[in-house]
């Protein structure tokens, strides 16, 4: 399995330079590119044009936490042969960022740092939802898992990979049960408050997190609407169509209210974000500015 790297222009040189390189990690239904247009919408060359070096992560697109980070880790393995590097800082956005928390729980020698973007740490209500509309063995469960599993085929295709789907497990990864048995298991960087911050720091690993509170951002983004619907599941909890507030902390809490809604936080549909709000590859840029100051 081949990750996608990016070489870097001297114009800004040094400010997204860290130490360690930058792994990218998809959520759910996520993919490295397709049809050359990235999951990480202008977010890779954003980081690469100060100096990072970037690797985008090509894991299942359903499956549960722990088959998604072995299949990382595998990953980070490659890069660090590629590179040279001892270790690696994880990005993850949605899923991605509970696929990037197993990789530093099973083997934090190898991740610097774990940055979760839009993540559902203490689990989405969209996701419970769900599940209680599929009940385990019901025939609902069962159409609905073969259309998924032809979703999740196809985009695995698509994108080059040829990886093992399971939209079931991949559901229950993000309900709320599902994700507190997960953080029974690997409680690194967890909050222990209800809305608080996390360690920052855990078996030499720092943690941080942000995400948005946002439903409807941009008049022409058609994706907007779905988020809307989604975000109705959560009353009166800000959220960003699909992850609530406090559901996305881990360690240090950079902004946990950006105008943003959960695709927005990745730069996607095609960069239609809202234009009064920081813009997502600036907040990667941010990011990997933070990473490079503190030494990874």
């Amino acid at each position: 399995m081949l990750l996608c790297t990016l070489s870097f222009n001297a114009q800004a040189a040094g400010y997204t330079q860290t130490r360690y390189p930058i792994v990218l990690v998809h959520g759910l239904f996520g993919f490295d590119s397709i049809a050359g247009i990235p999951y990480f919408y202008d977010i890779p060359d954003g980081l690469a044009s100060g100096g990072a070096r970037v690797f985008l992560a090509q894991v299942s697109a359903t499956n549960s936490n722990e088959v998604r980070g072995e299949q990382l880790l595998s990953q980070v393995r490659q890069v660090l042969a590629i590179t040279g590097a001892t270790r690696v800082n994880l990005i993850g956005h949605s899923q991605g960022g509970l696929t990037a928390r197993y990789v530093a729980a099973v083997r934090p020698d190898l991740v610097a740092s774990v940055t979760s973007v839009g993540t559902p740490h203490k689990g989405s209500r969209v996701a419970d939802l769900v599940r209680n509309v599929l009940p385990p063995g019901s025939v609902s469960e069962s159409v609905a898992r073969d259309v998924i599993q032809g979703v999740a085929d196809l985009i695995d295709e698509i994108s080059g990979g040829n990886l093992p789907q399971n939209p079931l497990a991949a559901l229950d990864a993000l309900t709320t049960p599902g994700t507190r048995t997960f953080n029974t298991r690997y409680p690194a960087g967890l909050p222990t408050t209800a809305c608080g911050s996390g360690a920052a720091r855990v078996n030499n690993v720092a943690y941080y997190s942000w995400g948005g509170i946002a439903n409807y951002t941009n008049f022409y983004d058609v994706s907007d609407a779905i988020l809307g619907a989604t975000g109705l599941v959560f009353g009166d909890e800000d959220n960003d169509g699909l992850v609530g507030r406090c559901s996305n902390h881990l360690g240090t809490i950079i902004y946990d209210d950006y105008f943003q809604n959960h695709l927005d936080e990745v730069d996607q549909v095609f960069g239609l974000v809202s234009p009064f709000t920081s813009n997502p590859v600036t907040l990667f840029r941010a990011q990997a500015n933070r990473l490079r100051n503190a030494g990874y």
